[in-house]
């Protein structure tokens, strides 16, 4: 199937008499005829359902979905796109090990792994995406477990170089690990470019409508944890905890990774994605290709307008040529580059308060990527946890505006932009 099919069939095939769209199996937990039969679960040597903490049928058919759109083995659905990005990194890292990262991750993660995870003993050194060889090779150290990078940063909207990073992970025998929530498969497939596991905040476009927090990991099954085993323990020696069950042994390659973020840190964390909010993300699955295509085109509208307004000190949307982004762009987003464009205006963060409260379609909100159009300032909400120091190595100065470009009109939208401009 085609991925615009895949958005509408794939992970949930009804049989004869069964509901045509995905159930919601709201319940905690499942019954069984005897303690045996529910101890093989417990035991992993038997599949299904016991408790909705480690996993639902509901979610499991979504995650499925989400695995055949990128091209993965397995997935699992997590309560956010932080609950994810955490689970993707602790999986495979514990208590002294080392992760590089890009510096022009999502402000909410920054803070997670310098702040959080740091604490918790894991190190993290932060590269900029467009650094040399020379500095990518630097970052690595004996210790170091995974890369980490975001296709399209938010809000710095920087394009990772995904076949590099691969490469040069690879090379130290660690995954590269990429949040793919701007691009989503639609626009982009990092498993395609050596990417090993993809994250996404399911909140954005993969919902697309604003109504349900969520996240989810995919597996490409295609890492070699055994090949290092030595680094990777949790996954290639007894787990303890399940009576011995070496995830390598008893689940592959294709597997493992998914099992021991399931069984080990979704039994632990319970950071699980509520079934309705699961069977919301599908009918956003379902019209993902659509919206996709329509914020792009969009998007590239609304930048190419604002680049040419006298008002507007700088765009960064990859999609212009004028992007240092552009060739990247081009590389791995040829579909478009999703819908969210970053802009300053002259006269910096007072003028940019002044611009944001103008606007009548165009909304102040957290939020990023849904079907209407929404407005920030990342500086003063996302990001403000940061000094300026590290604004300006995630690529966020006190001017910079994000703006999620929806799918409405575009001729409304350019022309609230006008106005909104005309108030400074």
């Amino acid at each position: 199937m085609k991925l615009e099919t895949k958005c509408l069939h794939a992970g949930y095939e009804p049989q004869n008499g069964e509901p045509r769209q995905i159930p919601i199996v709201q319940s905690t937990t499942f019954k069984y005829d005897t303690s045996e039969d529910m101890g093989k679960l417990f035991d992993l040597e038997a599949s299904g359902y016991f408790y909705t903490r480690l996993q639902n049928p509901t979610n499991d058919a979504v995650a499925a979905k989400i695995a055949a759109l990128e091209g993965g083995t397995a997935a699992m659905l997590t309560s956010s796109g932080q609950a994810a990005n955490f689970y993707a990194v602790f999986n495979i890292c514990s208590c002294g090990d080392h992760v590089v990262a890009c510096s022009t991750i999502y402000g909410g993660t920054f803070n997670l792994f310098s702040v959080t995870m740091k604490r918790m003993g894991i190190e993290f050194t932060f590269v900029e995406p467009d650094c040399s060889d020379e500095e990518l090779e630097a970052a690595f150290r004996p210790n170091t477990k995974a890369v980490f990078g975001e296709t399209i940063a938010n809000p710095a909207l920087t394009i990772l170089d995904i076949e590099r990073f691969a490469k040069a992970a690879h090379a130290h025998g660690v995954p590269l690990i990429v949040d793919n929530t701007f691009a989503t498969p639609v626009l982009c497939r990092p498993f395609e470019w050596g990417a090993d596991i993809i994250t996404h905040s399911t909140t954005k476009y993969m919902d697309g409508h604003a109504s349900a927090v969520g996240g989810c990991i995919v597996d490409s099954g295609k890492f070699d944890w055994n090949a290092y085993a030595d680094k990777y323990p949790g996954l290639t020696t007894p787990d303890e905890s399940y009576h011995g069950i070496t995830y390598t042994q008893r689940f592959g390659l294709e597997g493992a990774y998914i099992t021991k973020a399931t069984a080990q840190l979704m039994r632990d964390f319970g950071s699980i994605q509520a079934p309705q909010h699961a069977f919301l993300l599908n009918l956003g699955l379902e019209s993902l290709p659509l919206r996709m295509e329509r914020h792009s085109e969009n998007a590239l509208a609304v930048a190419e307008f604002l680049e040419k307004h006298p008002k507007v000190s700088w765009v960064n949307y990859a999609g212009l040529p004028s992007s240092p982004y552009h060739a990247l762009a081009e590389k791995y987003l040829p579909k478009g580059c999703c819908g969210v464009v970053s802009f300053g205006v002259k006269g910096g963060r007072d003028a940019a308060g002044v611009f944001m409260k103008s606007l009548k379609l165009g909304m102040i909100a957290t939020h990023v990527a849904d079907a209407r159009t929404c407005v920030l300032h990342p500086a003063s909400s996302t990001h403000r946890q940061m000094n300026d120091a590290e604004l300006a190595a995630a690529g966020v100065g006190p001017d910079l505006i994000r703006l999620s470009v929806g799918i409405e009109n575009k001729e409304d939208i350019l022309a609230d932009l006008e106005q909104a401009l005309a108030s400074i």
